[in-house]
């Protein structure tokens, strides 16, 4: 019964002390450039990511994940794994080399655009 109470609390907790703990160091960071009289522009990007490759790198990775599935349900059916390794190990699999194709293509992409 406690547990339904306390693990909402701390789990909520943690999350807002990771961001206290962060937006606090990043302000410090910036106080002290400011008082050493340099320029706080070392923490702006100079380059934006490019939103249509956001864009595409999560389609990727939505639908490598999906292929994933698709590809463990097969395994679970038609081959003597379990089903959890089966969906876990393919989810896993797909969703990782549909990140790592796409890596390849930004890559190629920021090359041609320098």
């Amino acid at each position: 019964m406690a547990t339904d109470i306390i693990i909402p609390t701390v789990l909520f907790a943690t999350i807002f002390g990771i961001f206290y703990v962060w937006f606090l160091t990043r302000n410090k960071e910036r106080m002290a450039l400011i008082e050493k009289g340099a320029d706080a522009s070392v923490f702006f990007s100079k380059k934006r990511p490019n939103r249509r490759s956001t864009v595409l790198g999560l389609g990727m990775f939505l639908l490598g994940i999906a292929l994933g599935i698709l590809i463990g349900a097969l395994l679970a059916n038609y081959t003597m794994l379990c089903e959890g390794v089966a969906y876990s190990s393919m989810v896993f699999f797909f969703g990782g080399l549909s990140l790592i194709v796409f890596y390849l293509i930004d890559k190629k992409q920021s090359v041609k655009d320098e």
